[in-house]
Formats: C-alpha cells, structure tokens, sequence
C-alpha cells in the first residue's frame, strides 16, 4: 500500500514486502474482540451523556525493547491511581483507556531529521524504523509491522494476566481496561480488519478505540474513510485550524447515524486559545444533533523548544488548557468528558514544573522519552487532582473555575 507523503506514511522501499507483511497480518489473530470495542461504545456514551470521565493516558511512543520499556503493571498502577482520584474527588465514575498496545507509530512533521552534515529519515516510531541514528536504522522496514503486533500481543496478555491476578487494581481503574492508539499505519490497520461473524460488521481489532490525528484528519484522505468503514469507537484530534465546517463534515462522514459513543472529538488547541477556538466548535456539534464525547488533549498543543533544542512542555500550560476546556464547557452546558495523556510513572523530567521543580537545567537529568515530553508520575497525579474538584456536578465547580488561585 503505498500512500502520498502527506497522509504521514514511510516510504517503504519495498512494496512487494509490504503486501507480504499486510497478507501475514491478515491471517493473525485480531487483537482484541468485537465485544470489547462494542462495551467501550457503551462506556463513552455514558461519559457523553455526562455520567462517567474519561481518562486516557500512557506512553508518547512505545518501544520493543531496552532499558527504559515501563512495565504495563507500572503504567496502569499510574492511570489507576489517577482515575481512583478522579472518581472519588468528583463523584464521576472513570473510564480508562490506555495509549498502548499499539502506540508504536508517530506522525512528525518533518520526513528527515539533521545531525550534524548528516541527514537521515525521520524516527516514525518502532514500527517503522529504529531510534538509533544510521542509514541501516532509520530505513522502513515493514517486517517491523509484524513486530509491533507481536509486543502488542504482549502487552494484552500482560494485562489479562493482571485482571485475573489484581482485582483491586482494576477496581481502581473502573472496572474494565481498554487499548487505543492513532491509527496512523494504514497497513497495519487494515491488515487487522476482519468482519464479524456474528454482527457482520466491520472492526479494525488492532485495538478498542482507534484515533486520527490533527495531521491526518483531511476529510477526503484515507484515515478519515478507514475510521468511517469499521464500528469501534473513533476519535478525531482536531487542533487551531479546525473549523465549524469541518466538524459538521466530520461527524456526517463517520457517524451519520449520530449513534452514542461512537464518535470523540480530542481537542489540542492551546491553552493560550482554548477559550477563543473551542466554543464554535462545541456549538457545532449541538447544531448537528452530534452525541460526540469531548475531551481534552492539552500535551500537544503547549509543546516548544528550549534553549538547547530540547522538546518539552509546561505543566502549568497543560493545567490552564484544561482549565480552560473545563471552563468553556460549563459556560456552555457541556460535559468536558476526559482527559488525553502522554504520561510515564517514571520519575522522568521531560515537562518542565515551577512547583515540582523541574527547570529548564533539569531537562537532561531524565529525559527518556522517545519522541514527545511526558508528564512523570508526580505530576500525572496532580493533574488530577486539580481537575477533580472541578467536575463536581454542583454548583461549586462554577465557584471553584472563578476563585481557583492555580491561574492566577
């Protein structure tokens, strides 16, 4: 499958190759079943309807191997520990649902990458090429899609393992634990499409909850006609330049039938521009009679470079964007649904922090990620608990967005 380099796809040297690994990938077991895909529906429709929070968290990119891989115990103790806060400081039930599994892929913004008076294809994530910097590395290898849904496979069992073993802990995560990831990949995806029998329906069952990103979200592209062909729950990112048109074209091409939990908008916008560019959009989803769940990624759109070239973000820039999502969806009778996270347990210092504190000097110390800055496990928790308090459904929160000295 070979796509224009504006839909974020590698140049896979091989086509051939790659049509062998799609057809491989096609007699593998799906990943996860129709069941679970339709439980999560039902799930976000609740969060839509304003009866549950969603929190969806893990990894920026996830890797096969080496030292710094977080055990999936660790990064759902981390998420449990948030939700169990989110729940009982709001009175909110939580959902919770993973970057993992399948997080293996990252769309960039630039095809290559300089390093001196050498330039080489662009990291896109394991399952394309390799971190290490040379030619042999960096080169798209298609058998790596085969890879990612091996250490996929083994992420899921983990998981099994622990809901059998760890009851307390999946209390704390609400129950039940589902997988999401951007489906960036298209031949990955659509080789882990199958047809249930029992529905005859179609599910892409890489994971439970499938997302587009802002950078391939074009309403005539094919990640938007591969989210409208299969009946898992989808999200869209949509980031500064979404318009009201767009949303309404969104929501007609990937749930034309409105039908509850099917469709999320993930908004990235800036804490800078939340207050001015989210309203319109959330006034379009009412026009159009949309149940679409709303939730807030405030990672991407507060990303910037140090001094030293080095990616980070601010957690006080990822508090006030959802501060203000928070703020424009009370104004306007909204349910701000969820939380979007790139986060690690691990005591990184990638975000940078006045309280915490983590300076911009600091970045060095434990900068681990492989592609974007990560809120560590210290301040994945007080995320939360600042944003709790302010999903009371009480006239309190109101008073609590008003007065809260967080902001100044």
């Amino acid at each position: 499958m070979r796509l224009p380099v504006e839909h974020q796809q590698p140049h896979w040297p091989d086509p051939d190759e790659l049509a062998d690994v799609v057809r491989t990938l096609g007699g593998l077991p799906a990943l996860v079943p129709p069941g679970e895909c339709d439980g999560l529906r039902l799930r976000l429709a609740a969060v839509a309807r304003g009866e549950a929070f969603l929190l969806q968290g893990g990894d920026c990119a996830e890797l096969f191997a080496g030292p710094l891989i977080e055990p999936t115990r660790e990064k759902l103790r981390c998420l449990a520990d948030m939700a169990a806060v989110l729940a009982s400081e709001s009175g909110l039930p939580s959902l919770t649902v993973g970057r993992l599994a399948g997080q293996y892929a990252k769309p960039r913004s630039m095809g290559t990458e300089t390093r001196g008076d050498r330039v080489l294809p662009a990291y896109r994530g394991d399952a394309v090429n390799d971190l290490r910097f040379d030619a042999e590395a960096r080169t798209p290898n298609p058998r790596r899609l085969l890879a990612a849904y091996r250490a996929a496979h083994s992420v899921l069992n983990d998981i099994r393992r622990l809901r059998t073993r760890n009851h307390a802990l999946f209390t704390d995560l609400g129950g039940d634990f589902f997988t999401s990831h951007e489906a960036l990949l298209l031949p990955y995806e659509t080789g882990l499409t199958r047809v249930d029998p029992a529905s005859g329906r179609t599910y892409g069952l890489s994971g439970h909850l499938l997302w587009i990103g802002e950078r391939t979200r074009q309403l005539d592209g094919p990640h938007v006609a591969f989210a409208a062909s299969v009946s898992n729950p989808v999200a869209v990112k949509i980031g500064p330049t979404t318009t009201r048109a767009d949303i309404a074209e969104l929501i007609e091409l990937i749930d034309p039938h409105r039908e509850p939990g099917r469709l999320t908008f993930i908004t990235r916008l800036g804490a800078k521009a939340v207050h001015d560019l989210l309203p319109p959009l959330v006034d379009e989803v009412i026009t159009q009679g949309s149940p679409a769940t709303w939730v807030c990624d405030p990672m991407h759109g507060n990303t910037f470079t140090a001094a030293d070239g080095t990616k980070t973000r601010r957690f006080e820039a990822i508090w006030a964007e959802v501060h203000g999502f928070i703020e424009v969806h009370r104004a306007l009778g909204t349910h701000p649904g969820g939380l979007h996270l790139e986060l690690t347990s691990r005591d990184v210092t990638e975000c940078m922090d006045d309280r915490a504190p983590v300076h911009e000097r600091d970045l060095h110390l434990r900068y681990e990620t492989a592609c974007d800055p990560r809120l560590n496990g210290g301040q994945a928790m007080e995320l939360a608990r600042l944003v709790a308090p302010l999903l009371r459904p009480s006239a309190r929160s109101v008073e609590l967005l008003q007065d809260d000295a967080m902001l100044g």
